[in-house]
């Protein structure tokens, strides 16, 4: 392969889920100026749900927008600087705007996997200006291959210069990756991407098939560090890309010493798998749940698996975190009133 593929770096953005939002801007400039060394294509900044998502709701950021932006562009020179917008979490003039004023160099605009139509003003307004745009859809693993192929074709229609499937819950398989990925790079014309969580172990292997597919895009994070189980480590990513010979910018020990720099800083805990974020992946539960869903089980005193594994059947998608209360509320009254009194006082 040519040194086509593009490796972005989303450890300042989709990391920050791993600490409630709370990445300053001291550890952002550290990491920037690490990834930079590295040789990533594109370094992603901002809150774990992205612009403009700082609130009680997702959580709220440790700093601004613009102080995480300005703090990773003085650190870029060749890597370019990133941001996910999601429509209804980020607006045109109140985060957009100002974020492009901070010297962003492309956007990428996300949508639920069936729902790209929300995306058509945020892309089409950016292309106008000349602003690089790819799409994001997110929870691909809910749609069918015919359907992220039509929602796909919405993007680039609108002005996106790619298109990248997010794993939201790590629910893909690698057959998976392979045919749905296969199927977007065989029926549009503009670049395609894959974004991995770990929550099924699956995160550098499926990174890997989907460059075998034709994918010309690819996400890490550092150590994995991200929602849920994390992502695909940049360190173990670069490393299979050397392995197989992938012509690539990256450098293999750059890779590897951002992934330190990143552990001694800021990674409080590796992501691995655990009996929640597994079942999170068996379930297909957006990775983001994890954290919210442990809380209202301990209040709740029931098993968070047995939440995660609902909120699968209820098809229940990022933004709609008041139903993890409801699911467990819900479970713990299916009890007996023995059940019933081991809640404590400290749980409520």
């Amino acid at each position: 392969m040519s040194g086509n593929l593009q490796i972005c770096d989303t450890t300042l953005r989709d990391g920050n889920h791993a600490v409630a939002h709370q990445l300053g801007r001291a550890d952002i400039s550290a990491y920037a100026r690490a990834a930079e060394a590295a040789g990533v294509d594109v370094v992603e900044v901002g809150h774990g749900n992205g612009l403009g998502a700082s609130s009680i709701q997702v959580g709220i950021a440790a700093i601004s927008d613009t102080e995480m932006l300005l703090a990773a562009k003085a650190e870029l020179r060749d890597s370019r600087l990133g941001v996910l917008s999601i429509p209804g979490f980020a607006s045109v003039e109140r985060d957009l705007r100002p974020a492009l004023d901070c010297g962003v160099d492309e956007v990428r605009v996300g949508a639920h996997c069936t729902e790209a139509d929300v995306t058509r003003q945020q892309i089409t307004m950016l292309r106008a200006m000349g602003v690089p745009v790819k799409g994001m859809l997110l929870m691909s693993h809910m749609a069918p291959a015919e359907k992220l192929v039509e929602q796909a074709r919405l993007m680039q229609n609108y002005g996106a210069e790619a298109v990248v499937l997010m794993d939201s819950a790590g629910a893909y398989t690698p057959r998976q990756v392979r045919e749905k990925v296969g199927e977007l790079v065989d029926k549009l014309d503009i670049a395609i991407g894959f974004h991995a969580h770990n929550n099924l172990g699956h995160s550098v292997i499926n990174s890997v098939t989907a460059i075998s597919a034709g994918a010309t895009i690819v996400d890490v994070t550092a150590r994995g560090f991200g929602a849920g189980a994390g992502n695909a480590p940049i360190e173990l990513v670069a490393a299979n890309l050397h392995v197989e010979r992938i012509d690539t910018r990256i450098r293999l020990f750059g890779a590897l010493d951002a992934a330190d720099t990143a552990e001694e800083r800021f990674v409080k805990h590796v992501p691995t798998n655990d009996s929640v974020t597994i079942a999170s992946g068996i379930a297909g539960v957006f990775s983001g749940f994890a954290a919210p869903v442990r809380r209202a089980s301990l209040r709740f005193d029931v098993d968070p698996r047995e939440v995660l594994l609902e909120l699968g059947k209820r098809r229940v998608v990022a933004g709609q975190e008041d139903t993890i209360i409801e699911v467990a509320m819900a479970l713990a009254a299916e009890r007996t009133p023995a059940d019933l009194s081991r809640i404590t006082v400290d749980h409520i």
